[in-house]
């Protein structure tokens, strides 16, 4: 679970924005009860709840770089980090144990192109406070959700709940599943492309038993990447009990 919460492209420093974003960001306090964290300059302000998962001492949000550079509203688990922290060029020292921070190196050396590095579920806005810029994406095909909105100045709102916007924004939208949104160029770019998404381009291909229980298995397999003990919530169908099997094999 864990919630973000964002206000971006701030025009009027003095209008109480920071008690604006502690409240909304309240309402969303049942997704994170484990942690509220809150990170503020004249032009974003990012807030967050947490339940902690992966590094549950140290990963509290919203996440810094140790220059203080990037900061960085995560909901979701990045079940590659290890692998993509192990193929950084740079040498970045990481500050916490947690699966997102790899975001902000991975940002720094590919830019955006590298979110489709990223294997996980995620909805996440990322600040550069060096240039005041800011992109936020979403994992890529949706499965944590994201909501956007803004207000009457203009000003940019990002929210995990729609509930968290309706009281702040005139226009409130879902995030596009596999899309990031880059404040330099005020755009959203589609970053997931794949041939199967067009029913034509694999209409002749055959199935593959074996292959499909291979993937599912290595999906179960990430998804159980955890520091707190997990379970399993069963509707009595196939697909559950499935799941269920595999990860207690």
């Amino acid at each position: 679970m864990c919630s973000i919460f964002a206000i971006l492209e701030i025009k009027n420093e003095n209008n109480r924005l920071r008690e604006t974003a502690l409240k909304q960001s309240k309402r969303l306090r049942h997704r994170g009860p484990d942690w509220s964290g809150v990170w503020e300059n004249r032009n974003a302000i990012l807030a967050h709840e947490r339940l902690a998962i992966v590094d549950i001492d140290n990963g509290a949000q919203p996440l810094r770089d140790r220059a203080e550079r990037f900061v960085l509203a995560v909901n979701g688990e990045i079940y590659n980090h290890r692998e993509l922290e192990a193929q950084l060029a740079s040498e970045y020292e990481l500050q916490t144990r947690s699966d997102c921070e790899v975001i902000m190196p991975l940002f720094a050396e590919d830019g955006a192109a590298g979110f489709d590095r990223l294997e996980g579920m995620f909805a996440f806005v990322l600040y550069d406070s060096a240039t005041d810029r800011y992109v936020a994406a979403r994992d890529h095909i949706g499965i944590i959700p994201m909501f956007y909105g803004y207000d009457e100045l203009g000003q940019m709102y990002i929210a995990s709940e729609m509930k968290a916007l309706v009281d702040v924004c005139r226009t409130i939208k879902e995030f596009p599943p596999g899309h990031y949104y880059d404040s330099d160029s005020k755009t959203f770019t589609q970053y997931y492309q794949r041939e199967w998404t067009e029913f034509a381009n694999v209409s002749n291909r055959e199935s593959s038993p074996e292959q499909l229980r291979e993937a599912l298995e290595k999906a179960v397999q990430t998804h159980l990447m955890s520091d707190v003990p997990y379970g399993a919530l069963l509707s009595g169908g196939l697909d559950s009990s499935i799941i269920a099997a595999i990860a207690q094999k």
